[in-house]
């Protein structure tokens, strides 16, 4: 079989979100299935890691796609024109877009319907495009795709897809997501927190993360427990980031809020496992995967009562409404105040984890691609 795959996500030292799904599940199908054959389309020129075993072609598709315009050109002229060369059974789409002009079978991977839900947190004119096209391309793959219940139960619900054609194929965190031991702990407090015990927030600077909610609760909190605790806010400026910017200029805490922008993956998982907690409020995601990091790291989890989150988070986690900063405090003094809940979340948290695994995964999207080309 000869499996052609959308991997445009496939960023060297870029690798969030879509990228991170497919390096974790395409590295293990492409060794898990060397009798096929893999196609990856990306959109400019690529690192030769990700070319992960003999089974594994590149193809460059140009021009890059990355508006409005050239998810057009791209998925419609350009990646039809190339499955048709490279004689492709399948395409696979891990970005939600796909082909609407292929007679290839087409497997979409969905991962939320946060358009709909949040429009405001979405670009117009990528807002536009998702709401035209979206039930095309949902219309037109042979299987659907998607990370947890909630988003399983999102789409059916919204655009009337037939369960059997969707299948939940989960997410996880990688396995270097790991407890370290108490020595190294003080040797990241004191690298990044002035030796002080911090909450971790990881995500993009972005408002569908809701940082400003945080930064109020965390405000809160300070003002109650008279506590030295940082905030340390770990992701990329990502869309609409200058008002949590200047908001935090006058912050009356600023000081006590660590910006460290974007940090490759060695640095990420010592700063998560060094935390005391952490504290991911965002209004909405199709699973949410910090929440499993720090869970395999030890550490326990506040989070939304929103979307997928008390899904990933299960009883393993505490929940707070993402629009109530008095909430968010109200769960940031509890975890501070009781250490016999944070030991327990701690220990269900090891529980809860342990449900996620890329292996899952990765053989449940094999699994959908064997279902498309067998319809």
């Amino acid at each position: 079989m000869r499996v052609a795959v959308n991997t445009r996500f496939l960023l060297k030292d870029q690798l969030e979100g879509y990228g991170n799904f497919i390096n974790e599940v395409f590295s293990r199908i492409t060794r898990d299935h060397p009798k096929h054959q893999f196609i990856f389309f990306f959109d400019r020129a690529f690192d030769q890691s990700f070319l992960f075993e003999n089974n594994v072609i590149a193809v460059v598709i140009t021009p890059k796609a990355r508006h409005v315009l050239s998810f057009k050109w791209w998925y419609d002229v350009k990646v039809t024109l190339a499955l048709k060369k490279y004689k492709a059974d399948v395409f696979i789409s891990p970005d939600g877009f796909c082909s609407l002009y292929t007679m290839v079978p087409q497997v979409l991977v969905v991962h939320d319907l946060a358009f709909l839900h949040h429009p405001k947190f979405i670009q117009k004119h990528h807002l536009y495009y998702y709401k035209i096209f979206i039930p095309r391309f949902l219309k037109q793959a042979k299987v659907i795709a998607t990370v947890s219940e909630f988003s399983r139960g999102d789409i059916i619900n919204k655009y009337k897809v037939s369960a059997e054609k969707i299948i939940n194929v989960g997410s996880a965190a990688k396995q270097i997501f790991k407890k370290i031991d108490w020595q190294d702990r003080e040797v990241i407090k004191e690298k990044y927190a002035d030796g002080c015990e911090y909450f971790i927030f990881v995500g993009g600077i972005h408002p569908r993360k809701n940082l400003i909610n945080l930064l109020k609760a965390f405000s809160l909190f300070k003002t109650r427990q008279h506590t030295n605790m940082k905030l340390l806010v770990v992701g990329r400026l990502a869309w609409k980031y200058n008002g949590t910017i200047e908001k935090l200029k006058t912050y009356m805490y600023r000081d006590e809020v660590k910006m460290l922008g974007y940090l490759p993956d060695d640095q990420l998982v010592q700063i998560v496992a060094g935390a005391y907690a952490l504290v991911f409020p965002s209004y909405f995601e199709g699973f949410g995967v910090p929440i499993v990091e720090a869970m395999q790291c030890g550490v326990p989890v506040i989070t939304s009562t929103t979307a997928s989150m008390p899904e990933v988070g299960g009883d393993a986690a505490l929940y707070a409404d993402p629009n109530d900063a008095i909430a968010i405090a109200d769960q940031l003094k509890r975890i501070f105040k009781d250490e016999v809940l944070r030991t327990q979340l701690i220990e269900k948290g090891k529980i809860q984890a342990a449900k996620y695994s890329w292996e899952k995964t990765a053989d449940l999207v094999w699994q959908s691609i064997e279902k498309a080309v067998k319809k």
